[in-house]
């Protein structure tokens, strides 16, 4: 179970969530909101081109989105929170994470600060999950993908189980916002676990 820190006297669960514009904005949306209701202080970052996509591809507006997180800051601001070390926090999540994304951060490109903030994770030996999303995958792809996974981060494209028979999208959302909570230590009851 994920440890509560300890900052400034107050006890608390803190975690970076970036949206980027690969297809599939819906996961960011969906980890965000159930983030929200177990009661995870989020700090938030949603790039240009995700904008896009959640116009193309949900009904949300990004102002609703940005009004689920703690703390939210522009993908330009690299002077925010999350870019520096000292800035404590137990985990990052990118969902979904474009290729470019993940170019950028196995290669040390921290040209924004959802680059810069999952580059500081890593640094600070936390744990970074990349919701890679993108199919087929090239060559190029993968080996940025092991380049990472290598370094400890946690490679996690958003593939639905069917186990749990889900009947609609929010009972995918909710196994897969679940299944990156126990990859952040956090205790949830999203996940229909297998019993066999």
């Amino acid at each position: 179970m994920l440890e509560k820190m300890e900052l400034e006297g107050l006890l608390l669960t803190r975690i970076v969530v970036a949206i980027s514009g690969a297809t599939g904005a819906i996961y960011g949306i969906s980890l965000l909101r159930e983030l929200n209701n177990a009661g995870v202080e989020t700090q938030l970052i949603i790039s240009d081109s995700a904008k896009k996509t959640i116009e193309l591809e949900t009904d949300y507006h990004v102002d609703d989105i940005e009004k689920m997180a703690s703390h939210r800051f522009s993908n330009i601001d690299i002077a925010a929170p999350p870019a520096s070390g000292s800035f404590l926090h137990q985990g990052m999540v990118i969902a979904p994470c474009s290729m470019k994304t993940l170019s950028a951060i196995a290669n040390g490109y921290a040209d924004n600060l959802i680059n810069r903030a999952a580059d500081v994770t890593i640094k600070e030996r936390r744990k970074l999950v990349l919701m890679v999303r993108e199919n087929p995958l090239s060559p190029i792809h993968l080996e940025n993908m092991l380049k990472l996974a290598r370094l400890g981060v946690v490679i996690m494209p958003p593939v639905p189980s069917f186990y749990h028979r889900p009947e609609s999208i929010e009972d995918l959302m909710k196994q897969l916002a679940g299944r990156v909570f126990d990859q952040l230590g956090i205790e949830n009851s999203l996940v229909k676990r297998w019993t066999g």
